[in-house]
């Protein structure tokens, strides 16, 4: 999660440094814009405004991450 100290394009660049050296999904979930980036291998940056939730997988099968209360 993005802190307001977090530059975005320092946090953008560390998920895709962490999917370049074998990591299989990256999550940037950014308060400030209600927005999450989900990052996978070879397919390009996902952005959602402000979903309700999101899922993880098939990396992390039946894993939902609920977001409301972030947005309020």
């Amino acid at each position: 999660m993005r802190s307001s100290s977090d530059s975005l394009q320092t946090v953008q660049a560390k998920l895709i440094e962490y999917i370049d050296n074998g990591a299989e999904l990256g999550w940037l979930i950014n308060p400030q814009d209600q927005q999450v980036e989900i990052y996978r291998p070879n397919q390009s940056v996902t952005i959602l405004q402000a979903p309700d939730r999101i899922a993880g997988d098939p990396v992390l099968p039946g894993f939902v991450l609920n977001l409301p209360w972030l947005w309020q």
